[in-house]
């Protein structure tokens, strides 16, 4: 089953345990879920309140941002 994910971040979550730092995935684009694999990187363009959509390449679709007039769940 295909769904939208709706995510805001363009960088990971850095967790810092006492041996050395771990950074979890927050833009939802990783392929080695839940750890960062640097996906992100495209994300970091985005412009806020604007829609993008990826594919399985982690790349962006289509030409552009759509406006994002869906609904969310807070």
């Amino acid at each position: 089953m295909a769904r939208i994910v709706r995510h805001v971040a363009a960088a990971p979550v850095k967790i810092e345990p006492s041996d050395k730092p771990v950074f979890v995935c927050a833009c939802g684009l990783t392929k080695n879920f839940p750890l960062c694999d640097g996906s992100h990187k495209p994300a970091r363009n985005e412009e806020a309140g604007k829609l993008y959509t990826y594919g399985e390449d982690r790349q962006p679709n289509g030409s552009g941002p759509d406006e994002f007039t869906g609904n969310t769940c807070a």
